[in-house]
């Protein structure tokens, strides 16, 4: 089995690909700091599997301990990074805590990667480094604009990174620019549990519903859209997990057509914020207590994929609709109140 390193495996899309890759028959190690996930995700993917992957508490941003793990795991056939910070709001208020974390254990990462020959990297990139798009949908060829956040530039960032190190170094990169990952798995045994607040909608949708928020704020209903509401191209984060097996096998089986491809990896359709609360309301039976505020700093105005590229050349296209999402994410949210994680 071609052994796989997934950095930040015990978080949200994190966790969800390493049930895939395990199920695709990889031998998977995980590396993460456990700054926003818990570790007790690693028993509910080896309940899921049947296997129980690899895990290692590390923190990329220091160096020599990064070095030490990449000399210990030397037949590491590819590597998925995740580990990140993620939350667009935090990221405008708090950007040297992004930039620190986000680009420092790339870049820690690399090293290792140049040192110890290691060639494979699949990094978790993001929608946010077109910013606000001139024309929709984005296609990959569209040009990466002044990012919206903090956030949004460290992932601009990673990619020049990566891109510049695979221009002069034997390493293949497969960077994957995905929307707007919501949902949980069809076992409810993992999903997104962020620590504190949620900043992302659907986790906020669910604590709401289930009483643990007392009501949730819709950013807006100013915006230029249908209904006033932010709109994006949601993706059930188990379509995404799939994908990321797709693009490390292709890899593996040197099908890349050069040092660096990108691809978007999306539904291909936009939703509002209003669709997605209605879509929960119809499919949870519950009604949602939401209240309309002022927009939040770094927010894009609308956006959704062409992912007509990931389907022809990756062979991949989104499986779930919307309402698939947000019922799976409310399942997720059930079994935490049946676990008492709150």
């Amino acid at each position: 089995m071609a052994k796989i390193l997934v950095t930040g495996g015990t978080g949200y899309i994190g966790s969800h690909t390493v049930v895939e890759l395990q199920q695709n028959g990889f031998e998977v190690v995980i590396v993460d700091n456990l700054s926003n996930s818990y570790a007790g995700v690693i028993d509910n993917i080896e309940k899921i599997t049947g296997i129980r992957p690899g895990f290692e508490l590390l923190d990329l941003r220091e160096d020599k301990k990064t070095d030490d793990f990449f000399n210990g795991h030397r037949d590491i056939a590819g590597i998925i990074h995740f580990a990140a910070l993620k939350a667009v709001g935090e990221s405008v208020a708090e950007p040297l805590k992004y930039y620190e974390n986000n680009i420092l254990s790339l870049v820690n990462i690399l090293k290792a990667m140049k040192k110890y020959k290691l060639n494979k990297l699949v990094f978790s990139s993001s929608c946010t480094v077109y910013g606000q798009p001139d024309i929709l949908p984005v296609t990959e060829n569209a040009p990466v604009k002044q990012a919206m956040s903090p956030y949004g530039h460290t992932k601009q960032i990673s990619e020049d990174i990566i891109t510049n190190v695979c221009n002069v170094e034997p390493i293949h990169g497969v960077l994957l620019r995905y929307f707007n990952p919501i949902g949980a798995h069809d076992s409810a045994l993992i999903g997104e549990l962020p620590i504190g607040i949620p900043s992302n909608l659907v986790p906020f949708i669910t604590q709401t519903a289930i009483g643990i928020r007392d009501y949730l704020r819709v950013f807006g209903n100013d915006y230029s859209t249908p209904d006033g509401t932010a709109i994006r191209d949601y993706i059930h984060v188990v379509d995404l997990a799939k994908a990321h097996v797709t693009a490390v096998n292709r890899l593996i089986n040197l099908k890349n057509k050069k040092n660096v491809e990108i691809f978007n990896l999306g539904n291909g359709m936009g939703f509002s914020v209003l669709e997605v609360i209605q879509s929960f309301e119809k499919m949870a039976g519950v009604k949602l207590n939401y209240k309309i505020v002022e927009r939040r700093p770094g927010d894009v105005e609308k956006v959704w994929a062409d992912t007509s590229y990931a389907n022809s050349e990756l062979g991949w296209k989104a499986g779930k609709n919307l309402d698939d999402m947000t019922l799976s994410a409310w399942n997720w949210e059930l079994y935490l109140r049946k676990i008492n994680v709150y």
